[in-house]
């Protein structure tokens, strides 16, 4: 503890939060949501419960000479019956926008999840401190990145000098839909998830509403994104669609069609990309659903389905990306701010070759950064649908 300087105590309130669009007020303090309270409401399952209030890309953002500072949290923690104990979420301190430490909190809550059947069940414990020390002794902007697949309730934020909210600098906000591997599943970081990386590159301001298992076409996230303010707009479509086998190529379609409406009501204008899916084999041309496959500890992913089936309107990765290319292609007749990206050109054949996907489904940490890089160029880059407005005249 620092004992030259008394510690400041600063309540943690919405207005240091960002990348959240809701919080809820707890017995313990803040727990920062990433869907509104009414979406919410309508969450048919325990898997986007969960993620939704999983806080990936959810920050606090301040400014303070503070060289010392301690945020206390209660976590809960996210366990697989019958494999190894998750390492615990990481917390990363950018300075000025550059990783400057790093920090955990142990004990917290556990969920402990049974895939064979779904079912969880709640174990509890104690809160913790996530520590940051030796801090340059300057004016700075910090922000705090929380684990972005633990749930973390925001208790108290201890500084050795005063903290005010950050300024807006004036970036751009990027919001974006995706799936798990939006979510940031299997990346070391939160400042490592792929969305992460390339918001930093692009220098945007990040809301990732990346839902693990949950990038459904839900209405209430549909009404969600309409309803939150953004100067770029990306939804990733297709791998939860084809893994749960949620539906069929019919009800695909114009479901596509009515979370695109929904969205261009609040944003007629705004940049919409739309993304299929990476490369992912497993799916390329065999429908859902998909199953884990247990194998000396770890898990693999298999697909169940049967591939003569897509003549029934069963869907693959290669049908969706088809029909998203179409379906773009139709409405962008009368809306030329709607773009559209090959997921594989994010991470295809020569992506997999080099970094193959370890439980058949789920980029590893250099997958993230394969799949970031190629989006902050593709999206962000001279020419591409986000590119910033000096740099944006060849777009089309």
């Amino acid at each position: 503890m620092n004992t030259e300087h008394p510690w400041v105590t600063t309540p943690i309130r919405e207005d240091l939060l960002r990348g959240a669009l809701d919080v809820e007020h707890t017995a313990y303090g803040l727990l920062p949501h990433r869907l509104p309270t009414r979406a919410r409401r309508q969450i048919p399952d325990e898997q986007l419960a969960m993620a939704e209030a999983q806080p990936s890309g959810v920050r606090l953002a301040f400014r303070t000479r503070a060289t010392t500072v301690e945020l206390d949290t209660l976590p809960t923690k996210r366990a697989y019956r019958g494999l190894p104990a998750p390492a615990d979420g990481v917390y990363d301190l950018l300075v000025d926008g550059r990783l400057a430490a790093q920090a955990t909190v142990g004990g917290g809550r556990v969920r402990m999840i049974d895939m064979a059947t779904q079912s969880a069940e709640l174990r509890e414990g104690p809160p913790g401190t996530a520590r940051f020390t030796d801090l340059p002794a300057r004016d700075k902007d910090v922000e705090i990145w929380l684990p972005h697949t633990e749930i973390t309730e925001l208790i108290a934020l201890r500084t050795d000098a005063p903290v005010e909210p950050a300024p807006d600098r004036g970036r751009r906000v990027w919001l974006h839909h995706g799936s798990s591997i939006s979510h940031g599943s299997n990346a070391a970081n939160p400042t490592a998830t792929w969305p992460a990386l390339a918001a930093a590159q692009g220098g945007v301001e990040l809301v990732n509403l990346g839902f693990s298992g949950s990038a459904l076409l839900d209405p209430f996230t549909a009404r969600a994104m309409r309803d939150t303010p953004a100067d770029l707009i990306s939804v990733k479509i297709g791998i939860n669609v084809v893994n749960a086998d949620a539906m069929r190529l019919r009800a695909f379609v114009p479901a596509v069609h009515g979370f695109l409406d929904t969205i261009r009501e609040g944003h007629p204008a705004t940049p919409l990309l739309v993304v299929s899916a990476i490369l992912c084999p497993v799916q390329e041309d065999t429908p859902g659903p998909l199953a884990p496959d247990f194998d000396g500890g770890t898990v693999r992913f298999k697909a169940t389905g049967d591939p003569a089936e897509r003549a029934a309107g069963r869907l693959t990765l290669n049908v969706i990306r088809d029909a998203l290319a179409q379906i773009v292609e139709q409405r962008a007749a009368d809306d030329p701010y709607l773009h559209y990206l090959d997921g594989r050109d994010l991470y295809g054949e020569a992506d997999h070759a080099e970094l193959p996907l370890p439980d058949a489904v789920h980029p590893d940490p250099a997958g993230h950064r394969r799949i970031g890089e190629n989006f902050a160029r593709l999206a962000f880059g001279a020419g591409g649908p986000f590119a910033a407005p000096e740099t944006s005249s060849a777009m089309r």
